[in-house]
């Protein structure tokens, strides 16, 4: 790599990676992911949000034009914005932690909806895919956004935007313009994700995909973008990050020497916002030593660390959510959920659940508190600690690092494969389940894109 500029390297780096490049277990990864977005979208289609945003895209004709999930066509743009928000919207997606958290299965919509209109090939999506993981993941590892109140969606503009332009062939001078026009207007503000949080929690990073597709599809006709995009004198590191930074070497790259960030990324077990996954899974082993008898629960005390504290555990509204997306980003619901319930899924964050009285009655004896003796095993792990005081005085401890889905304790092939069919088959039945699986499991041998997505009509 010789670039001066780290859009440069970018964009020498996406141009030159192929699939024969590739570790088997990267590949494998991405099959799991591609099963993991089709269910979690599956699961979000009954949403008013999906349903809103798939009104406005039914008004868009385009040539090419690409495939809505659920059924329909649209514009590229508007085909990555719906289908997006579809992955995203129950936060059910994956995770990956690091000085930002993200979710780079966001990326994919990206990858359907421009690999759809270019014709790509099953090999052109997962290439597409693994790089976008790749930039977003050594993103988060580079520089944290959110200590600046930016959202982590703004890294998703520059992945997405990338692997689209890698889909559409694009050399590296336009590669760098894309990464230049996706960089500069697409500066997301953290409020999305504070106090009580709206449908468009589930639609930023679908909305950062899209207009990174725009970007490659803008460069692709010659538009040119600033540079350089994150070195220059009011750019990326000065107005954004507030620091420069040298991502690690990319998979592939010169000098790699820990294989592809895909890897490195989790396959959610709960439909929560990441941190509260091992809270859940404390308070799922307690429940057992109760015997499920949660009315001997006098007090909940839940020490976590600063990223939890400060994302789903200090705000007041996380203890009386009024909204889906407030609830399934609430530490103390959550966990309290997990306790009186026995179980967190969709049905946990339904209004008529987050709002029956005794359960936020149950909720208002949880206390959070930021734990700093934590801080240091985290991002590695995702500690919580969860002490129970009974009503006879007794205490119950649990604390979990390394919940169920995470890299450090990772769900099978047959889990994730459970998880799809759990959200599929009441949609589809058993039979195209299985045709969905299959062609998710020989991604590789795809040639048509469409051919998969009809599927889930």
């Amino acid at each position: 790599m010789t670039s001066p500029t780290l859009a440069g390297r970018l964009a020498e780096y996406a141009v030159q990676l192929t699939f024969d490049k590739l570790t088997h277990a990267a590949i494998h990864e991405v099959k799991r992911r591609f099963i993991d977005s089709f269910a979690t979208a599956i699961g979000a289609m009954p949403s008013d949000a999906y349903a809103i945003a798939k009104r406005c895209a039914s008004r868009v004709s385009s040539h090419p034009g690409a495939s809505l999930l659920g059924g329909g066509r649209s514009s590229v743009e508007w085909a990555t914005f719906v289908n997006g928000l579809l992955i995203r919207y129950l936060d059910f997606n994956d995770t990956y932690l690091s000085k930002e958290p993200a979710h780079p299965s966001d990326n994919i919509a990206a990858v359907l909806a421009v690999g759809e209109a270019v014709g790509a090939s099953g090999h052109d999506l997962i290439t597409a895919t693994v790089l976008a993981y790749e930039i977003q993941c050594r993103f988060c590892d580079a520089a944290s956004l959110r200590k600046h109140g930016i959202d982590h969606v703004t890294y998703g503009a520059i992945s997405s935007a990338v692997a689209a332009a890698k889909l559409m062939r694009l050399d590296i001078p336009r590669m760098i313009h894309t990464i230049g026009l996706a960089g500069v207007c697409n500066i997301a503000l953290r409020q999305t994700r504070s106090g009580e949080l709206s449908m468009w929690k589930g639609c930023a990073f679908a909305n950062a995909a899209r207009n990174g597709v725009f970007a490659a599809t803008l460069a692709a006709e010659g538009l040119t973008g600033p540079a350089p995009i994150f070195e220059g004198d009011l750019g990326f590191f000065k107005l954004v990050t507030r620091e420069a930074f040298t991502p690690a070497p990319f998979g592939a790259e010169a000098g790699n020497t820990d294989g592809f960030m895909i890897n490195k990324t989790y396959i959610k077990f709960w439909p929560a916002e990441y941190h509260s996954q091992s809270a859940i899974d404390a308070a799922l082993q307690l429940r057992a030593e109760l015997s499920g008898d949660v009315s001997q629960v006098k007090e909940i005390d839940i020490a976590t660390f600063e990223a939890s504290y400060n994302i789903i555990g200090k705000y007041p509204e996380a203890w009386v959510p009024k909204t889906r997306e407030t609830a399934d980003h609430s530490l103390p619901y959550c966990t309290a959920a997990a306790l009186y319930d026995g179980d967190v899924d969709l049905n946990t964050f339904e209004p008529a659940h987050f709002t029956d009285p005794q359960l936020v009655a149950f909720t208002r004896k949880v206390k959070v508190r930021h734990d700093t003796t934590l801080d240091t095993r985290y991002p590695q792990g995702i500690p919580n600690r969860i002490t129970l005081t009974l009503n006879d005085g007794r205490q119950l401890v649990k604390e979990v690092e390394f919940p169920r889905g995470h890299a450090g304790n990772p769900m099978t092939d047959a889990e994730v494969e459970a998880k799809f069919r759990r959200m599929a088959e009441p949609k589809y039945g058993k039979a195209k389940a299985d045709q969905i699986l299959a062609r998710c499991w020989e991604l590789e041998k795809l040639t048509s894109v469409t051919d998969l997505l009809v599927l889930l009509d």
